[in-house]
């Protein structure tokens, strides 16, 4: 009698205890649902539910960007594979574990190449998102992760290498090496759109000709006679870009802009599309946020700008955001009007895309009498 009572006293304890996941739970190639959110519910065989819970989950996959969410899940990933091979666990959250972590990512034991703070710092944030899809909580200021943050920071910690600045003479020299062909037609309106607007590369190829054309697109171009008016959405909400008309139509970004469409023939759909080859139609198909940094870099080059510097250091130091930077610096306007031209929520970052612009403007040195 008293083995049986023991026995079912053990097993009590035993069902009421709460396992750790395997291994196989918390890997990301395993798991179908990346966010975690809606794993189970407490109503069983309900078919409204689960309609409802697919809902959310696509819900959920769009509170952050797409280039974010595939970001947190090469975090995530890379920090599952790193506890596998030292046969630790992801789950739960461990700030000792982690301090290891960061720790080896600063200074890494097999020989890959070092991660730049700022990566560490997104893992970090990929992480504690994961964590939070989980139910978990992460605390990034416990000592065993901000000590040894703070000392990756003190020893590694380098200047943000920033893309060059794409400034007036240079866009002017950069749509020159393009031809009149319905491509080159395009491509003309892509650069000046996005450098007159300050437009992220991704916004500019999401932009769709009118409101509600496409489940993908994420804003859309009205144009009036002073020029045209953006209504897109990114990382903080929707807003409104303005972009007026230019001084002359070779360089007037809302004339390459009409230019391109009357051309194209398109007056639905995704706004920028790829171009049948013989360089004769639009094909519909919405192009990829790639075809703007290839499409900067190459004219770039054709262009000569820094040729002073050989092709492969040219080519390192423009890119999309060289485009929002060449406006930052060269729109000699009041600061408040270049942070709402580009979405930004402080003037601290906006100031951040002003490539030297204020540099010697204000001499202290003079002004203190020296």
């Amino acid at each position: 009698m008293k083995n049986k009572q023991q026995s079912g006293k053990h097993q009590k304890s035993t069902s009421g205890a709460k396992t750790a996941p395997s291994p196989a739970e918390h890997d990301e190639s395993v798991q179908s649902d990346d966010t975690g959110t809606f794993a189970s519910l407490p109503v069983p065989g309900s078919g409204s539910l689960d309609q409802l819970v697919d809902t959310a989950k696509d819900y959920a996959r769009h509170a952050t960007a797409e280039n974010t969410n595939a970001a947190y899940k090469t975090d995530w990933a890379h920090f599952s594979s790193w506890c596998r091979r030292r046969g630790a666990e992801p789950l739960p959250p461990s700030p000792e574990l982690l301090g290891l972590y960061i720790a080896n990512c600063a200074s890494p034991d097999n020989g890959a190449p070092a991660l730049s703070v700022s990566t560490i710092e997104r893992r970090l944030s990929g992480l504690a998102w994961h964590y939070q899809q989980r139910g978990f909580a992460l605390d990034r200021k416990d000592r065993h992760i901000a000590t040894v943050l703070a000392g990756i920071k003190r020893k590694h910690a380098r200047p943000p290498v920033q893309k060059e600045a794409i400034l007036r003479d240079d866009i002017l020299d950069m749509i020159d090496t393009l031809d009149f062909g319905l491509r080159d037609m395009r491509d003309r309106a892509i650069l000046l759109i996005g450098y007159a607007g300050g437009l992220r590369r991704s916004e500019i190829v999401s932009l769709d000709f009118g409101r509600d054309d496409t489940e993908d697109g994420k804003g859309w171009i009205g144009i009036v006679d002073a020029g045209a008016i953006l209504t897109l959405t990114g990382k903080t909400g929707w807003r409104e870009v303005e972009i007026g008309r230019g001084s002359s139509d070779a360089t007037c970004p809302v004339h390459a802009l009409e230019q391109y469409l009357h051309y194209a023939k398109i007056n639905f759909g995704p706004l920028f599309q790829r171009v049948s080859r013989d360089d004769r139609k639009a094909l519909g198909n919405r192009l990829s946020d790639k075809h703007v940094a290839r499409l900067i870099k190459k004219t770039v080059l054709a262009a000569g700008i820094r040729a002073d510097l050989p092709q492969a250091e040219r080519l390192k130091l423009f890119s999309g955001h060289s485009l929002r930077a060449g406006l930052a610096t060269s729109a000699n306007v009041d600061e408040r009007y270049i942070q709402k031209q580009l979405g930004h929520a402080s003037p601290e970052m906006t100031r951040r895309y002003q490539r030297n612009r204020d540099r010697f403007r204000v001499n202290l040195t003079k002004a203190a009498g020296l």
